[in-house]
């Protein structure tokens, strides 16, 4: 590893790192009802209820608020399909882009609701500029402002003391969530990318000639806008199709570490700001360090395996191997699914790190809010665990954890998994599944096995070996996404629905102590025993096999 590689990776994990503690006081402060410094956001924010006929002082308990979080949720998958269905008619279409096949606009749709931004598709040659800016780039700020929104729901469902049933107001979250947090940041990372190079543009595409003499056209486009949240919302969705590794969405050095700090800046803040939430820093910092540390384990064992045995090809000569390992791993703990180099070409032991970091539920750091809650499910199971070593009813917050805390969580955590094994063994036992890898062997079951990791997992990121533009994939993925993302959303806000309804009581003495290192230790055990024990004998059949035959030189 070159010495601007290692300054490159240190320079990403101090900024997220250093901004964590303020970013996450400052979001708790939003969360809060807390006016932000920019007063002018405050009357925008009081328009949008004005316009909106929203009350933000009328509270929800979990069954409302996550009735209007599905209600919202359906009506965005409606609108953006027709977008996408319709864009041939619609403005903003110098390209003459035709509407999508209705399987195509309905996993695309899907994908942007769920915060997924799977594509199926390359988007210079497959979405007007309308369906980009006004469907797929909207969708990018919401599906991020409704994870973040659950994540803060389920936090006073916790925080509460007083046994009322109440977690806040969906529509004043997600409110809050733009105005204050996704909007102002994206509005500056977006200008500054377009001075580094990345397009901006409502101009048709620009004729010209390669060197070999041959035709062709440049793709332009509103692209910057879109690149900021795809990263600040870990949505991940590219504008064009090789993302990030396209030097009009990344085009140099520094805008390289600015898309890998955007990825992580909010992800990195929200354990502090659940902290100062709950009422409780010692907690909130707990789950930061063992996020941090399966990070610095994934994060090595990535660059490593790709120094070893990886190759230049499909990475950027720009960033080389050791960034674009390091990218490959926070894009994948993040849900984040934007890429810098093509996942399909990182060494065999690489790509099983991209892939085992969705299997865990992207709970290191996670997306925006869903890396909290999804977290707090194994928190719950943790403790669980931990009061059977003690002898003692579990508590957390000075809340017993019983049954229904418990189910739910687990519930939260198997259905995601259970989907990534049963739709991969179904797509390897029929033609329509087995058409589209386009390598046989282990790497062509990994194509399969990573897709609908991605989907279940909300990610989006891909192997691009796999022809997934088919009726069967767009069908199937798009149910992993959407059953993975409301399979756990929903679970969650019972958890925090049935906590908040519970009175806190003094720690009993003997209660285990979920603020020291010991109880950081049992939770990075527990998340790791929880997806290696599931995804172990899929990964032997997939990536672990073929590096085992690299090693013999064995190609099929």
């Amino acid at each position: 590893m070159s010495g601007s590689e290692i300054f490159q990776i240190a320079i990403v994990v101090a900024v997220a790192g250093c901004s964590a503690p303020f970013l996450g006081a400052y979001l708790a402060k939003v969360y809060c009802g807390a006016k932000p410094p920019l007063a002018f956001l405050s009357r925008v924010e009081s328009a949008v209820y004005r316009i909106a006929g929203i009350d933000p002082e009328e509270e929800m308990d979990w069954k409302r608020y996550a009735r209007a979080l599905l209600a919202f949720s359906a009506a965005s998958i409606a609108l953006l399909f027709a977008i996408l269905l319709c864009q041939g008619g619609l403005p903003f279409n110098p390209q003459g882009v035709p509407g999508m096949r209705w399987d195509l606009a309905l996993n695309t749709a899907i994908s942007f609701v769920t915060n997924t931004n799977w594509q199926a598709y390359s988007g210079e040659v497959s979405a007007s500029y309308f369906s980009q800016a006004v469907g797929l780039a909207v969708q990018n700020f919401l599906s991020a402002a409704a994870g973040m929104s659950v994540a803060v729901a389920v936090s006073r469902g916790l925080a509460r003391r007083d046994g009322g049933s109440c977690i806040g107001n969906f529509w004043a979250d997600m409110t809050r969530s733009v105005v204050y947090v996704l909007l102002p940041l994206s509005l500056v990372l977006a200008l500054v990318l377009a001075s580094q190079g990345v397009v901006q543009s409502l101009s048709g595409y620009v004729p010209a000639l390669s060197l070999e003499g041959a035709e062709s056209l440049i793709p332009l486009g509103p692209a910057a806008s879109q690149t900021a949240i795809k990263h600040l919302g870990t949505n991940g969705g590219g504008f064009f199709g090789p993302n990030s590794a396209f030097p009009f969405e990344n085009p140099t050095g520094l805008s390289d570490v600015l898309e890998m700090i955007a990825q992580i800046l909010i992800p990195f803040a929200f354990p502090f700001a659940y902290g100062r939430i709950v009422g409780d820093e010692r907690k909130g910092r707990v789950i930061f360090f063992v996020m941090l540390g399966l990070l610095a384990v994934a994060a090595w064992g990535s660059i490593a395996s790709e120094l070893r045995w990886g190759t230049l090809e499909g990475k950027e000569l720009r960033f080389g191997k050791s960034s674009s390992a390091f990218f490959s791993v926070l894009t994948t703990v993040t849900s984040c699914g934007a890429v810098n180099a093509m996942h399909d070409s990182l060494s065999p032991l690489s790509g099983m790190v991209a892939a085992f970091d969705i299997m865990i539920g992207e709970v290191v750091f996670g997306g925006v809010g869903s890396g909290l809650y999804g977290m707090l499910a194994l928190v719950l199971v943790t403790i669980f665990i931990a009061g059977l070593m003690v002898g003692r009813s579990p508590e957390y917050l000075g809340k017993r954890i019983e049954a229904r805390e418990i189910q739910l969580s687990m519930l939260g955590i198997i259905i995601p998994n259970f989907l990534i094994l049963a739709l991969a063994a179904i797509a390897v036992s029929v033609p329509a599944g087995l058409a589209g890898p386009a390598n046989k062997g282990p790497h062509g079951f990994t194509e399969i096995l990573y897709a609908f990791s991605s989907g279940a997992g909300n990610n989006g990121s891909a192997f691009g070996g796999l022809s997934a533009n088919t009726l069967f994939y767009n069908s199937t993925i798009g149910f992993a996404m959407l059953v993975g993302r409301f399979g756990v959303m929903l679970p969650m806000l019972g958890v925090g629905g049935s906590l908040a309804g519970k009175s806190a009581m003094a720690q009993g003495v003997g209660s285990f102590r979920t603020d020291t290192a010991v109880f950081g230790g049992l939770l990075f055990a527990v998340v790791l025993v929880v997806a290696g024990l599931t995804h172990f004998p899929a990964l032997t059949l997939g990536p672990i096999l073929e590096h085992f035959l690299m090693l013999k030189g064995v190609t099929l």
